[in-house]
């Protein structure tokens, strides 16, 4: 019987990414979250520098390092066996920035990182008004330096680009978009703040599949998915969905709570201990005290 060895997660997510098929990304900020969406059936995840950051208490203007992120990351990597790329926000500063961070992602078996061309440190893209973008030449020696740096060919570089959030235009965006491409990486992102996506779609038109095409439809979201199947869009990435449903489901949770003084009419609404204990691996946990601590009490 011929058997095939399995596909390592970076050629996974670079299958994802230049598929015909359209495919997504789950957003996830720790081990837990990576966990349920890769049991809801998502092939791939997104570790969200914003929800990172959020579940760390802190605003997303790079208030955490970079290596308290990739802690945040190691635990994901190790929880999943499905591929991550993480969202690298600027690279974390410049060139020598970006080598280090790339060499850190791989040895820590996260499958890309995606960054893009603001100034470090940055801020949320839905967060002011035309935020100042890096020099075209400086965040091209960014991708430049990933590039060269990495482990593995099938590590994933995406560049994305603020052009359209910045209110430069298309013109703009499209000249960054190809720059980054030369450059050399994998795919790049267009990300829009309008609740239309139009100019999102505007952009997929014009770049006419140079290379694979990634969005963020967090505020165009009522566009029906097929809309951007037909327009060839490589990978959709639903970017803050499960921090943000979990603020809602806790924060309903706790008033309960404190407004009853108990936790009895809740019981049935959460999950159980055992769901807790199962995607924490307990199993694993056990099993390895039946074979180790076997005949040592």
């Amino acid at each position: 019987m011929i058997t095939r060895e399995k596909k390592s997660k970076n050629q996974r997510l670079r299958e994802m990414v230049y598929s015909p098929d359209l495919s997504f990304l789950m957003e996830c900020h720790n081990a837990l979250s990576a966990k349920i969406a890769e049991s809801a059936g998502f092939s791939g995840l997104w570790a969200s520098g914003l929800t990172i950051s959020a579940a760390l208490g802190l605003s997303d203007r790079n208030e955490a390092s970079w290596t308290q992120v990739l802690d945040v990351v190691e635990f994901m990597t190790d929880h999943v066996d499905v591929p991550i790329l993480l969202d690298g926000d600027t690279g974390f500063g410049n060139y020598h920035n970006v080598i280090r961070l790339v060499k850190k992602l791989c040895q820590k078996h996260v499958s890309g990182v995606c960054i893009e061309d603001k100034i470090f440190p940055k801020m949320n893209s839905f967060l002011g008004e035309r935020q100042a973008l890096a020099d075209i030449e400086d965040f091209c020696s960014k991708i430049k330096a990933a590039k060269d740096t990495q482990l593995d060919d099938d590590f994933v570089i995406v560049a994305r680009t603020e052009a359209l959030i910045s209110s430069l235009g298309m013109a703009e965006a499209l000249n960054r978009a190809e720059h980054y491409r030369r450059a050399g990486a994998d795919a790049i992102l267009i990300h829009s703040k309008r609740d239309s996506a139009d100019e999102v779609l505007a952009f997929a038109t014009e770049w006419a599949n140079r290379s694979p095409l990634i969005i963020v439809p967090t505020k165009y979201y009522s566009t029906p998915t097929e809309v951007f199947r037909q327009a060839d869009i490589s990978t959709i990435i639903w970017a803050n969905h499960s921090l943000r449903s979990s603020i809602v489901a806790m924060r309903e949770t706790t008033r309960h709570i404190f407004e009853n003084q108990s936790i009895n009419h809740i019981e049935q609404e959460i999950a159980t201990l055992e769901d807790v204990f199962a995607l924490t691996n307990e199993v694993n946990a056990n099993l390895a005290d039946l074979r180790y601590k076997a005949g040592r009490e």
